[in-house]
This record gives C-alpha cells, structure tokens and sequence, in this order.
C-alpha cells in the first residue's frame, strides 16, 4: 500500500469552498477545488481522520488514478495499468459504479463492465489466479467520466457522511446533517452565542449545533467502509477515535433551543438528541415561530421554514416570512439565517438579505438568505 496516497472528498454543488475550508483547518494544505469535489494529498491514516471529522463532505475516496479515455479499448487498458493489487486484498468485494457526463463514453453500464473486467485482469498478474471470490471487505469502486477525463476511485466511508447515527427516526422533508452543518458553518456562529432553530423538525440543526459547539467528531458514532481494510491492522481506526474523544469537551454548557409548532416534531427531536447522547444539552419546545423570545443579545437563528412547494400553503409561507420578519427587527442584535425555495422571501420578510447564497437542498435549488445582525461591543466578544 503506498504510504502517500490522493484523497477525494465529494461535496454537494455550493459547498466545495466550506469543506474545503474544513480540510484547511484540519491541517490539509495544497487542495485542489472543483465541482463537487476536493482532492489533496493524505497519508492512509487521514482516511481514518477526514471520515472522523468532516462535518461538510459527502463522503471520502482513494484516487487511483485520472486519465482521457475515448474509446472502451483505452478505458480497458489504463484502467488496467493502474495499481490495484496495492489496495485491494485477494479476496476484496469491489462492485464498480459509475457516471459519465458529455463524454463519448456514454454508455455507464458498459463503462462498469469494462473497468470490473480491467480490475480482474490486474489481480489476476499480483495474486497469480484466475477468479476471485470477492466474499472479504468491501472496495467500492467508482468510474467517474467528465467530458471524456475519467477519475478511478475507490469509496472509504460506506453509507453517505450525512448518516450520523442518531437519526434513525426523521422528519417527511428532513435537512440533511451535512448541509445542516454547512449552514451552521457559514453563519459563524460561535459556542458561547446562544443558538435557536424555529423549525426544528426532527432536531438536525440543533443537535449538529451542539455537536459543534462541544467539538465532537461526527462520524464519531457510525462505522466506515475502510474500517475492514487490511491496510488499517496497526490500529489505526482506534488511534483516530481515541483522538476524537480526547478533543471532545462534553463539559461546554451550550445555549440551544429548536422550537417546532408541532409536538411530534418536538418529541421526534427530543429523541434524535438522545440517540446522539446529547439529552439535556438542548432545549426542545412546541411553539409558534411568532412566540420566539430572545433571553440574552448577540444570538444565531438559523431556519429551515416550509418551502410552499405543493397548492394552498403560500399564504401560510408568506405569514412567516412576515412572523420573521418581525422577530428580526425586535431582537436587532441577533442574526438570522434561513434556507428557502420561496422566491418571494425577501419581499414578505420585509428586507434584503445582508449577504444571500445560492445552496442545493437535495435537488431543490434554494437561496441562504443571511441577516446580520448588530456586532458585539469588541469587549464583549471572546478571547481568540
């Protein structure tokens, strides 16, 4: 296995700048940004750290390797010029998926086959035989194709880095935790700020909020594709967990409240917060968006309000836009941040965002439409 290695961190489309500031802050340097993805230079063990920790990113690959490829023939052969003994075991399972944009091979299935076939035929060189039984650790490969460039990679984390592990129980239109994270991310909001969520739904927000402000590992709690790779037998997996729970500061009092005007959204997030083992950390309420008082100044609201997407709720969607509104103006040193297909937003808010940015939710385009509130008097603002 070679000890440098590329990784691939794959972001939703608006969102490659924020993992990629991650990535900074987690020590990676020389990072090459493009749509959907971020690659940079990483050591086997950053597997282990990046799934631990990136809040942002969908998910992580090993590159193998990057080529043009403008016929089946060409796609066979450098596909099997590549290293793929270095990191598949003899009796690796690696089913091949694929995607293939404006390239002339167009065709994904055929493009699967092709590499599978391509796969075998190297293993077969290194471990001098003829088929494979593929009943050992999973190497997920994926053959990827961008007008006519392939990138070959192989996937570390398994399910999505939106799954948790806490929220097995979710609301019908649930705010995925990466992008939940990101919206956090983006409005700057600190620990020692109080934090609030008026559509709590099943408690994503909130309960992402109170992972950030006690520093605590996302993926702390879930299992990885990579954790059954032979390459990781030195213990790597726990070291990297081990070091999580070490940065975790489960004593920070946090100040975060999400407030959902139905019960069962409240009781669903109630439960969420538990599975993530953070009951009594957050304050869980039924209420009306309208009712929201603020208790302390310098506060961060960030919402996910209804998107009026079927017939009959756009007058329900313009009351609490206005509702918010409202609540903008009364608590002027608060900042407000919400995620909205609503194209009409501003006009009943009552305001033009601050800053505004264009962000996916799952296939829906929507806007982040960000309010600043006042700054904090610099003496009031913590110590960096």
């Amino acid at each position: 296995m070679a000890k440098s290695l590329s990784l691939i961190a794959t972001a939703a489309m608006g969102l490659e700048s924020v993992a990629a500031d991650e990535l900074r802050k987690l020590g990676y340097a020389d990072l090459t940004v493009e749509n959907g993805r971020i690659t940079f230079a990483a050591d086997p063990v950053d597997i282990c750290r990046t799934n631990l920790w990136l809040r942002t990113a969908d998910r992580v690959r090993v590159k193998v390797g990057a080529f043009e490829a403008l016929t089946f023939d060409s796609l066979f052969e450098q596909t099997k010029a590549l290293p793929w003994a270095d990191f598949l075991p003899e009796n690796a399972a690696f089913p091949v998926t694929g995607k293939s944009h404006k390239s002339r091979l167009h065709s994904v299935p055929d493009c699967q086959a092709i590499v599978k076939k391509a796969v075998a035929e190297n293993m077969k060189t290194r471990y001098h035989r003829e088929w494979f039984t593929e009943d050992g650790p999973l190497f997920k490969i994926q053959v990827a194709i961008d007008k006519d460039q392939v990138i070959l990679s192989i996937d570390t984390s398994g399910e999505g880095l939106h799954k948790r592990g806490y929220r097995r129980l979710h609301s019908a239109a649930p705010l995925k935790e990466t992008l939940a994270s990101a919206l956090i991310y983006l409005s700057r909001w600190t620990p020692d700020r109080p934090f609030a969520d008026p559509f709590c739904g099943s408690g994503t927000l909130p309960i992402e909020a109170a992972m950030i402000g006690q520093n605590i590992a996302p993926g702390f709690n879930r299992s990885f594709a990579s954790e059954n790779w032979p390459m990781f037998r030195n213990n790597e997996w726990k070291a990297a967990r081990e070091e999580a729970e070490d940065q975790a500061n489960y004593d920070r009092q946090l100040n975060i409240l999400g407030s959902d005007i139905d019960h069962n959204m409240v009781e669903l997030s109630e439960h969420n917060a538990l599975e993530a083992g953070l009951g009594g950390l957050i304050t869980f309420k039924q209420m009306q968006v309208a009712d929201f008082t603020a208790k302390q100044d310098y506060g961060c609201l960030i919402g996910n309000p209804p998107y009026g997407e079927r017939m009959g709720e756009r007058e329900q969607i313009e009351q609490i836009c206005r509702d918010l509104g409202q609540l903008f103006r009364k608590n002027e040193t608060w900042s407000f941040y919400f995620i909205s297909s609503f194209e009409a937003f501003e006009t009943f808010f009552g305001r033009k965002a601050t800053k505004k940015r264009k962000l996916y939710n799952g296939r829906i385009r929507t806007d982040y439409y960000q309010y600043f509130g006042r700054k904090r008097p610099r003496e009031a603002e913590p110590s960096r």
